[in-house]
Parts: C-alpha cells; sequence; structure tokens
C-alpha cells in the first residue's frame, strides 16, 4: 500500500511539474483548440485554448510508474506491455491532434482510421493476457467463470477499444474527463492491488494522481485541453488495466459514467435515423444538461459524484467477491 500512495503523489507531483513549462511552450507555439460549429454557442469562447494537454499527463503518469515499480522491483513484462500500450494510444491521440491543429480544423484521424489504430493496439495486451496467463481466455466474477477460449482476445480488444472511445466521448468540458477518471482509476489501483497484480495497482495509482494534478490546469476556465492526446490514451489504459488485472466485468460498474456517455450518442443517433426525432437536446449528454443551462461547473460536480459513487459501487462489489457472498 505504500508503494500504491508512492505513486500516486509521484503522478500528482510530476503532473503539477511538467504543467506550467508545456502550457507557456503550446502559447508561444499558439497551438490551440479548434471548436466544432455544432458545439454549444458557450464554447465558442474556448477557441484558442491550448491542447494535447495529455502529452504532459502520459508522460507524469510512465516517469511515476516507471520509478515506482523499479523501487518495488515490480518492473516486470506485464508492466511493460501495458506501459507500451498506453504509449501507443497516446501517439495514436497525438497524431489526431496534430491533423487538427496543422488543418487548423477539427477534423482528425478518419473514424475508420482512429479505430483501426485503437484495435491494433488494443491486440497487444489482448493477446499477452491470452498467451501468457493461466486463466487468460476466462472472464472472472466471483464463483462465475466462463472460458472464451479463442474468443477471449476479441473480447479483450472490444473492452479496450470501448473504454478509448467512451473516454473520448466524455472529453468534451474542462475538467470532466479529469475529474471523472481519477476515481475509476484510484479504485482500479486498490482492486488490482488484493487481486495479486501490484504492476497494474502501481500504474492505476499514478495515472489517478496525474489527473488531479492535471485538474490544476483543466478546471474551469481550462488553462488547457487533454485533447485526443489524453482522452484516447487513458480510455484505452483503463480498459487495458481491466484486462490485464483480469477484473473486466467490474469495469462496467468503474467505467459506468464513460458507458452512460456513449450510450448518450448510441441513442440521439438511433432515434434520429430510424424516426427523425433526438432524445437529448445534444448528444454526449453533458451537452444535453449544458443546454438545460446547467453550468460547466455544476455538470462536472454531479458527474464527478456520479462517477465516484459507481468507483466504490465497484469496490464493494469487488469486496463481496472476495467474500464469497458473490
Amino acid at each position: 500500500m505504500i508503494m500504491i500512495a508512492v505513486a500516486f503523489l509521484l503522478g500528482l507531483i510530476l503532473c503539477l511539474l511538467f504543467g506550467v513549462p508545456y502550457i507557456d511552450w503550446l502559447k508561444k507555439k499558439m497551438i490551440g483548440q479548434y471548436i466544432k460549429d455544432v458545439a454549444p454557442e458557450a464554447h465558442a469562447k474556448k477557441q484558442g485554448t491550448p491542447t494535447t494537454g495529455g502529452v504532459f499527463i502520459i508522460t507524469a503518469a510512465i516517469l511515476a510508474s516507471i520509478v515506482t515499480l523499479m523501487m518495488a522491483q515490480r518492473l516486470t513484462t506485464s508492466a511493460f506491455i501495458i506501459l507500451i500500450t498506453f504509449l501507443f494510444y497516446t501517439l495514436a491521440g497525438f497524431q489526431d491532434d496534430y491533423i487538427k491543429i496543422k488543418g487548423k480544423g477539427n477534423d482528425g484521424l478518419s473514424p475508420k482510421g482512429k479505430l483501426f489504430r485503437q484495435i491494433a493496439i488494443a491486440l497487444l495486451p489482448a493477446m499477452y493476457v491470452m498467451m501468457n496467463y493461466t486463466n487468460g481466455s476466462t472472464i472472472n466474477f466471483g464463483h462465475y467463470v466462463l472460458d472464451l477460449k479463442w474468443l477471449y482476445p476479441f473480447f479483450a480488444v472490444f473492452v479496450i477499444t470501448g473504454a478509448s472511445n467512451a473516454y473520448n466521448l466524455t472529453d468534451g468540458l474542462d475538467g470532466l474527463a479529469a475529474a471523472t477518471g481519477m476515481f475509476p482509476f484510484a479504485v482500479c489501483s486498490i482492486i488490482a492491488l488484493y487481486s495479486g497484480y501490484p504492476e497494474v495497482a502501481i500504474i492505476s495509482a499514478t495515472v489517478a494522481g496525474a489527473l488531479v494534478g492535471f485538474l490544476r490546469y483543466n478546471k474551469p476556465k481550462a488553462q488547457v485541453f487533454m485533447g485526443d492526446t489524453g482522452s484516447l490514451a487513458i480510455g484505452g489504459l483503463l480498459g487495458t488495466l481491466a484486462v490485464m488485472g483480469k477484473f473486466e466485468i467490474l469495469l462496467i460498474f468503474l467505467g459506468a459514467m464513460f458507458v452512460v456517455e456513449t450510450l448518450s450518442v448510441i441513442i440521439q443517433v438511433t432515434s434520429y435515423k430510424l424516426t427523425g426525432k433526438r432524445v437529448f437536446k445534444m448528444s454526449p449528454i453533458h451537452h444535453h444538461f449544458e443546454l438545460c443551462n446547467w453550468s460547466e461547473k455544476k455538470i462536472v460536480i454531479v458527474f464527478s459524484l456520479f462517477s465516484l459513487c459507481c468507483s466504490l459501487l465497484a469496490a464493494v462489489v469487488f469486496y463481496l467477491t472476495m467474500k464469497g457472498f458473490i
């Protein structure tokens, strides 16, 4: 548990330290966010806000992870697989942001191109678990065990890719992605620690700390956005940790906020295509509440509390499974 605290604090401190020089550099280079015309009117004032803040979040998290893993003598192959996956997702997100910045618009990678990259990267941890874990092809939930056999890599890729896209959809308001993400990663750390996956626990803790640090710069009014560089990578990491820590089912609770955001988009698109009517004023659902005259601060607080409650529920469910009640 001491190493978990060290990992969290190191991720927090490094993120705070890296933030100032990186944001200053972005401002000097005039690297800012372009706002879509379809976004709520209030977002127009965000035009030009520095983006790609995910660079210093992830740099802090990876460095903190390596240092803490070395201190704990846990810099294993599993840890490298997680960190490499994290880095590859970061590069994919950065490529998307770079195309937007270069083109001075909001069109980055094509949806197919982005999805292809996400799937290709997710195959790394999926195949590693399948080939190296004794229970690699199984989904475990308390007394219930389902062996997917050769279908497991497809399931794992779906989990990781889905988490990456769901978190990416949530990154739409100042502080929202960081505030709703820090709780799942903190609880992930506890679950992994008591499940016997210390590498997963340490990396989870560093990201939780880095997200808390990032809020210093991303809370309303944001000094910087994490961009796809951050959101694609952090979401992909959340799915990867669930797969590498073998708590895939608990991700439903841990990522409930992100699932809700994704479902709101699916419902909106499906309803419009079938009936020509929209269920929400705008999707993802955080924009719906914006158009209902909720302030950004109120939305972030409410959504964060929901994420906290769902993460605590995941911890309770995990405890019940550990005690044999489920």
